[in-house]
């Protein structure tokens, strides 16, 4: 698939916001055309906050969708939100740490991870935002894992910057974590 059009959505604080950016961006590194389209609820920390993605190999006519192809859900106000917006056969990531309901499409390809127990091993909670990119990533193919490091090294800036690797490392993570659940990677 050429065309990803992402909704991420999640609480404010969750990082969702640094997730689109990093990915839009790493969309530019891989030289694809991209966009990222914030919304945030009526508060910051706490409230809700989504974002929509889009990467394709085409120029973009527009960063706003109703029907995306792809989810990255956070939380359950966003799964309830979002869930009957994406496009039949599109994929959605489940936060499962957070997400403690089954989905009720089986017109979608559903992939499931415990993103905060992950991001705990590596010895940092708010990277969670992280292994979720690194499961969409390993699913879709959108971006390349290069990509990401220097979308990485764009956005965390001086004092931030001593986070880059184990942002990475959080992404590898998440990438496994797909790779061993045995979800297979869509075909692009």
């Amino acid at each position: 698939m050429s065309e990803h059009i992402l909704i991420a959505a999640g609480f404010g604080g969750q990082g969702v916001m640094l997730l689109g950016q990093v990915l839009a961006t790493a969309g530019m590194f891989d030289d694809k055309f991209t966009t990222w389209l914030p919304s945030y609820g009526p508060e910051m920390r706490g409230g809700t906050a989504n974002c929509t993605v889009v990467i394709n190999d085409e120029p973009i006519g527009s960063p706003i969708t109703n029907t995306p192809n792809e989810l990255i859900i956070m939380n359950i106000p966003s799964l309830a939100k979002f869930e009957g917006s994406i496009l039949p056969g599109g994929v959605m990531i489940v936060n499962t740490s957070v997400v403690e309901r089954d989905t009720t499409r089986n017109d979608i390809t559903v992939v499931k991870i415990d993103a905060s127990s992950v991001a705990e091993r590596l010895g940092n909670q708010r990277i969670a935002n992280m292994v979720v990119l690194g499961a969409y990533l390993e699913k879709t193919g959108a971006i390349t894992l290069e990509g990401v490091k220097k979308a990485l090294e764009k956005k965390l800036l001086g004092r931030k910057a001593s986070l880059i690797d184990l942002n990475v490392e959080a992404v590898k993570a998440g990438m496994q974590a797909v790779r061993e659940s045995n979800t297979p990677r869509l075909k692009p």
